[in-house]
């Protein structure tokens, strides 16, 4: 064994070479790992695993991030196509690692494997191509099995008894909740939807000139409704446009919701409002829909259809907590459009922020119950 063949010399020389290139490597014995700062590192939601999960069956996951760049159903101002990357952009301050929130008293992302699946590769094109995209997307992702690194949630909702993933999508024009429903309710069947926006988005859809024209962002929940996809328990929150007139109001009923009016949180405050929201809601397997035009246009100018005088993003955050522990089945954050935001970037930043929040949604059971101390007074102690 002293002597090697002189044909084995030059991989045992590699192996020690490579041995030693190893423990002589200068930033790894002086700094550590190679860390991603807010600033750098490829771009994923939260600095997360990014896996083109399309393509790739291995990698399991509890909840995906999934986005949706789809904008050519929009009434107004298009853009949306650019939404994800800029809810992605906006939650490059955030970590997994450093996702522990005060006011939800909790970290998500230690409760549930949480990645980002990439984008739909949707066609710019065919409308009905992209819609069918992104259905088949969904569905696909849907179905695969879960991690189990967080407690079963759906399995007692979904029709098959089997637990599923659920997805967090990053939109997009509205309309993309139109393929999500279909996707769900093959799940689920019938869901309610809390649907955060300042429109209502039931628009009667039959002055289409072709079938494709029925379907846009204004019209997607009729449409749904014609399919049978909802249940009649849904909700608005947030609502403040101008209609046509008030029959378009019974049409809305008629579809299924229930109407909260942005100017509703001043007479009754958020928690009347979060109380209405859940006895609408009850234990129904409910999908959670976000427009980020919900919020006033001075906080979130970035969106293709601004109307003025909305919440708060505090005041919007805290009505959510207070849902928490409702049937959440998915949710989505829709209509950001990046080319109207300021230089701050403040519409993705405060998407991504809200977006941390439905994450919170899909892994709490209760609303957070935050105690305040108060400080002993002289008076405390007469």
């Amino acid at each position: 064994m002293r002597y090697l063949p002189l044909v084995l010399l030059p991989i045992v020389y590699a192996q020690q070479h490579t041995f030693e290139t190893k423990q002589q490597e200068p930033w790894t014995t002086k700094y550590g790992t190679q860390t991603d700062l807010g600033y750098t590192g490829p771009l994923s939601y939260s600095h997360l695993p990014y896996t083109r999960c399309l393509d790739d069956s291995s990698t399991t996951f509890d909840i995906a991030v999934l986005g949706m760049p789809f904008d050519t159903a929009t009434s107004y101002r298009p853009g949306a196509r650019f939404g994800p990357f800029a809810i992605r952009s906006g939650s490059r301050r955030q970590f997994a690692a450093g996702g522990y929130a005060l006011e939800w008293m909790m970290n998500p992302y230690t409760r549930a494997e949480v990645i980002d699946c990439g984008d739909v590769p949707v066609n710019p094109y065919d409308n009905a191509l992209a819609i069918d995209q992104m259905e088949t997307a969904y569905t696909t992702l849907l179905a695969r099995p879960v991690n189990g690194s967080a407690r079963a949630r759906t399995a007692n909702l979904a029709r098959d008894g089997v637990e599923h993933p659920r997805i967090l999508t990053l939109g997009g024009d509205h309309t993309i909740v139109l393929p999500i429903l279909r996707s769900l309710h093959q799940v689920y069947g019938p869901i309610s939807v809390i649907h955060f926006d300042a429109h209502i988005d039931t628009w009667p859809s039959s002055g289409g000139i072709t079938e494709q024209s029925r379907v846009t962002h204004g019209t997607f929940f009729t449409l749904a409704f014609e399919e049978g996809l909802m249940s009649n328990t849904s909700i608005h929150a947030g609502i403040r446009n101008k209609l046509h007139g008030p029959e378009l109001i019974e049409h809305d009923e008629e579809v299924g919701f229930e109407l909260i009016l942005a100017d509703d949180i001043d007479d009754l405050g958020t928690d009347e409002i979060v109380k209405h929201i859940r006895q609408r809601i009850g234990d129904s397997p409910v999908y959670l829909s976000f427009d980020i035009d919900t919020i006033d246009p001075g906080q979130a100018p970035a969106t293709g259809t601004p109307e003025p005088a909305g919440w708060t993003g505090r005041e919007t955050k805290r009505i959510l907590r207070g849902l928490a522990g409702l049937n959440f089945v998915g949710a989505d954050i829709v209509e950001v459009a990046p080319a109207y935001d300021n230089a701050g970037d403040i519409t993705g930043i405060l998407a991504a922020g809200l977006a941390d929040d439905f994450l919170a949604l899909f892994v709490t059971d209760e609303p957070p119950k935050r105690q305040v101390k108060r400080k002993k007074t002289s008076a405390d102690e007469l």
